[in-house]
């Protein structure tokens, strides 16, 4: 059969019909936690399921593939994902992060770096003056956010990459916003590429899991001895229902960000919202390289809404079709204060830094009907500054 190469066959049909016992269309899901050997001394290909499982392994192989890289690791949770990739640090070693990271993560390298894991410095990446002190204090590792969580500041990868290689660093590219269905890190020069596959890639809010994808086959193989020794490998049932949501990743993404984009432009013109983030705006700061290394812009955007933190709980108290939660990337449309939900792990003062004002609201956006979601923003801020 000749090789499969269009992402969105990838996606939908890798490993479908592909069962020597009995002919099963869906990959089925093995739930065993070990495998009899055929005889003394005579493994077969799994052992025991915290190390290799077939689920699981279907699920690395196609997002590999997905991503252009030469394997991946599949693990509990996108947390446990990232500190997979900082399992590669020694005492010593620099990591470079966004100054405007995911809190989760802020939180997650700070606690590494105070145990003496790994130095930490916070740049503004796009700052290029900030970002070559950085790399010229012995950094092993730049870790890119792009877009960011929860501003939507974009980066250009390859050219980060490119200076980060001649200062000897690594690159690891956190693309849950994106997925491999608008945006491929590897091919822009990353080293690594990491998800939260809980998001976008299962895409109905009913799995936590995580993964790393790496370019090249050597990386793949010391990380997937470390993530089995230290047991942070993914659930093959979790495996299951991640391939199966990443079955209709490419048209889930497809409506999703259409909707986003009709979202965007209601809000830039409405008098209530002091500014919207969205690179797929021609006056976003971040269109021009979003344009280039994205094939589109996204279903995440977030926006200030004019007023106080009152304000803000009227018009989230206000909204019908809007689920006030955490989390992303499901068919359901989710919305966020970041101040006190997702980033309030972040000190007052790192949040300023990062330009996360008390303001700031977070979409997540859906699969409903365009107007119902127009209509329910446009009520909720009626209500919320009338």
């Amino acid at each position: 059969m000749p090789e499969i190469k269009r992402p969105q066959t990838i996606a939908a049909a890798h490993g479908v019909a592909r069962d020597a016992a009995f002919g099963a269309v869906a990959p089925p899901v093995y739930l065993t936690s070990s495998y009899a050997f055929d005889g003394f001394d005579l493994p077969r290909a799994h052992e025991y399921s915290r190390t290799s499982n077939p689920t699981r392994d279907q699920l690395a192989r196609t997002l590999a593939l997905l991503e252009g890289g030469a394997g991946a690791v599949v693990v509990a949770s996108g947390m446990a994902a990232i500190d997979l990739v900082l399992s590669r640090l020694s005492p010593g070693e620099r990591v470079v992060a966004p100054h405007d990271c995911y809190s989760g993560t802020r939180r997650l390298l700070e606690l590494r770096a105070a145990k003496g894991q790994f130095d930490l410095s916070f740049v503004d990446e796009a700052d290029t003056e900030a970002l070559g002190e950085a790399l010229a204090a012995r950094t092993k590792l730049v870790l890119i956010e792009t877009p960011s969580n929860p501003l939507l500041r974009v980066v250009d990868i390859a050219a980060i990459a490119e200076r980060a290689k001649h200062a000897g660093a690594e690159v690891a590219v956190d693309n849950t916003f994106l997925s491999p269905a608008l945006q491929n890190p590897i091919a822009l020069g990353a080293d690594f590429v990491i998800h939260s596959t809980t998001k976008y890639l299962n895409g109905h809010s009913d799995v936590v899991g995580g993964a790393v994808i790496a370019a090249k086959a050597e990386d793949v193989a010391e990380l997937s001895a470390w993530a089995n020794a230290t047991g942070v490998t993914g659930s093959p049932f979790d495996a299951y229902q991640t391939l199966r949501g990443l079955r209709t990743l490419f048209p889930r993404v497809e409506r999703q960000q259409q909707n986003a984009a009709a979202i965007a432009s209601f809000l830039s013109c409405q008098s209530q919202v002091a500014a919207v983030h969205y690179p797929g705006l021609a006056t976003d700061p971040g269109h021009e390289i979003a344009t280039r290394q994205q094939r589109g812009f996204g279903a995440m955007l977030s926006f200030e809404i004019t007023g106080s933190m009152e304000t803000v709980a009227g018009f989230l108290e206000s909204l019908n079709v809007f689920t006030l939660a955490e989390s992303l990337g499901g068919v359901e449309s989710l919305i966020a204060h970041p101040a006190t939900m997702t980033h309030s792990g972040m000190s007052p003062q790192a949040r300023q830094d990062a330009g996360i004002n008390d303001t700031l609201i977070r979409l997540s956006v859906g699969l409903e009907a365009e107007a119902d979601l127009i209509e329910d923003l446009a009520q909720a801020l009626y209500h919320a500054t009338i």
